[in-house]
């Protein structure tokens, strides 16, 4: 008799977790390869679920596709591995207990990371290696990710006729990370295909019951739930679960009344809380009517914008020129001259001043602090620099969040150097996210909604920059690159520095088709040593022949190479306002005189420019 069959009369009870059991017993790398090296000891945990009251257990699969074994060089092993554990589990049921074939989700809190294609081929292979070893259905289980999960039911309803069993995971209370509601992503799961549609890990028992309270009875399928024990604890390097079964036993009555029919367990529980639901269930009938938590008006309020002081850099630079100045925070504690070239920029009459995060990874002041004092105290705008280096997801969210609440709406988002090429080598480069990912995570926050799809309360109003790099010997990728980030969110590129004018001339025809603005970087040279250092060890920056010969013929006279860097940048100011609306000048060593001085020669060009663009018009007229 199939599963389905009984469940139209009774409540089922599933397994609990497989990996909680195998780390208790201190297995910390493959659990799913233990199908193969230690199948006895997989076997215990079967029987030992079955004997607490279990009705389905599930194959210790979950992680067992290629894209994940592959992180152990186990990619090859798909079939065996899979194989044995249906095996296993089968010669634990012994006839009496139903076998579901578990597959895992691939995508967490970074949906784009994995593309769906190879998603689907990994997919296929997992699913046809559990099929032929004749399991009872198929348990999808832990997606967070509900294009993913839409997608693998879709391939699973094609391939088979069994049961399938269809969890979700939730980042927030009763919604998807998408923002689906759950009422609604678990009803499109049933009209795919899915017999049983539920909820699964995360969350305990409570938030679980609160999320199913807006779910009303599948029409042509039924309710599943495998909660977590507990929120995990982190000691001495491990994690672990706390929450004990008599809590479960108290919560099983509650999940039958909104309507659950198939109730298991997931991190954290043990064949003690398997056995709490069973002692408590058997021979309950399941519920056939539930009302449902009556839906209250609540007046919805669109989350509104935060106020911008000015418009935006990206709107600023689509209709005049523009003018951005890099001053990197000072690497110590003693801020004055960095302020006394802020001043001095401003008095000069720029647009932004950008500050880096931490630059060639090594640290400075934080940008967002000196970011804040720059606008409070000496009235001009900053574009803060975020890299994906140095903070997981929650310290970036965090992060954007802050300069949100401070005023700080123009961010820079960029890769960042790994720490190895900084002050400390033996820090950890972070990289939780690629920089196309952060600017999809701020455009999110401009929507009101923080990466895990929970509502903000208020729309932030980021203008995002990104980085666009033209000393690369594919300027073509490098161009598909900006399309891409583009497609992500980007409003705008700021560009490496460039030290040629057949560079500018070839970035322009390489780009002319791209409609978000470009500011052109440029850096004065301040002298041989400096030219020889950035061509040869800095990554991205490249300088023409004909250049580093200019600055070779000052070689021993550092004055007189400044002075030459100068007028090389000037000339270049020269053929990037002919092709491009944005400069942006980057200040070398702190010397913001230099850069004081070509952001005036930068606006005396502009003016003088304008002026004879109106000279014309008047003639024509």
């Amino acid at each position: 008799m199939s599963f389905l069959t009984k469940l139209e009369k009774q409540i089922l009870i599933g397994d609990g977790a497989m990996g909680t059991l195998l780390y208790s017993y201190g297995k910390d790398s493959c659990l799913e390869e233990l199908n193969l090296s230690r199948p006895e000891q997989i076997l215990s945990i079967h029987t030992a679920y079955i004997n607490a009251g279990a009705d389905i257990i599930q194959t210790n699969t979950y992680a067992a596709n290629y894209l994940k074994l592959a992180r152990y060089g186990l990619e090859d092993s798909v079939k065996a591995i899979n194989s044995s554990a249906v095996q296993i589990a089968k010669k634990a049921a012994n006839g009496k207990t139903y076998v579901l074939g578990t597959i895992g989700g691939n995508r967490g809190i970074k949906p784009n990371s994995i593309q769906l294609d190879d998603i689907r081929t990994s997919f296929h292979e997992q699913l046809y290696a559990l099929l032929v070893e004749g399991v009872d259905g198929i348990l999808l289980e832990t997606y967070y990710d509900l294009e993913e999960m839409e997608s693998v039911l879709s391939i699973a309803r094609r391939e088979t006729e069994l049961p399938i069993v269809a969890q979700l995971s939730m980042q927030e209370v009763g919604f998807m990370q998408d923002h689906t509601p759950i009422a609604d992503a678990l009803h499109r799961l049933e009209n795919l295909g899915a017999d049983v549609v539920g909820l699964n890990c995360r969350l305990g028992p409570h938030h679980m019951l609160k999320a199913l309270e807006d779910v009303p009875l599948p029409k042509h399928s039924y309710l599943s739930a495998y909660p977590n024990a507990s929120l995990p604890a982190y000691t001495d390097g491990v994690f672990h679960y706390e929450g004990d079964a008599e809590y479960f036993r108290k919560s099983a009555h509650a999940f039958r009344d909104q309507g659950v029919r198939l109730l298991g367990g997931c991190c954290g529980t043990t064949p003690d809380h398997i056995r709490a639901f069973a002692e408590e269930l058997r021979n309950v009938p399941p519920i056939t009517e539930k009302t449902n938590k009556p839906k209250q008006e609540k007046i919805v309020i669109e989350p509104k914008p935060a106020k911008r002081d000015i418009p935006p850099l990206h709107e600023i630079v689509k209709e005049r020129p523009s003018i951005l100045v890099e001053l990197d925070p000072p690497r110590k504690l003693d801020t004055t001259r960095f302020f006394e070239g802020a001043k001095a920029l401003k008095e000069v009459g720029i647009d932004a001043i950008t500050l880096a995060d931490n630059s060639l990874a090594s640290p400075r002041i934080s940008n967002s602090a000196i970011g804040h004092l720059v606008k409070t105290q000496i009235g001009l705008r900053p574009l803060i620099h975020i890299t994906c280096r140095d903070r997981n997801i929650i310290g970036l969210q965090s992060h954007l969040m802050g300069l949100h609440t401070l005023g700080l709406h123009d961010v820079l988002v960029i890769t960042g150097d790994p720490a190895r090429v900084g002050d400390f080598p033996g820090a950890s480069s972070v990289y939780d996210v690629s920089s196309f990912e952060l600017i999809s995570m701020v455009k999110k926050l401009n929507d009101g909604l923080s990466v895990s799809g929970k509502e903000l309360g208020q729309k932030s109003t980021f203008s995002v920059a990104s980085a666009f790099n033209p000393n690369v010997r594919s300027l073509e990728k490098a161009v598909i690159r900006m399309e891409k980030k583009i497609a992500h969110g980007a409003d705008y590129f700021i560009t490496q520095p460039v030290f040629s004018e057949e560079k500018l001339y070839e970035v322009y025809e390489a780009t002319k088709h791209i409609t978000a603005p470009i500011y052109i970087g440029l850096m004065p040279l301040t002298s041989y040593r400096n030219m020889e250092f950035l061509h040869n060890e800095v990554p991205g920056i490249k300088i023409s022949d004909s250049i580093r010969a200019q600055m070779t013929k000052f070689k021993d006279d550092p004055e007189r190479a400044t002075q030459e860097g100068l007028v090389i940048t000037k000339s270049l100011i020269d053929a990037a306002l002919e092709l491009f609306n944005g400069i942006y000048l980057i200040t070398p060593f702190l010397r913001y005189e230099l850069t004081v001085e070509l952001a005036d020669y930068t606006n005396k060009r502009i003016a003088l420019n304008s002026r004879g663009k109106n000279n014309v018009q008047s003639i024509i007229h």
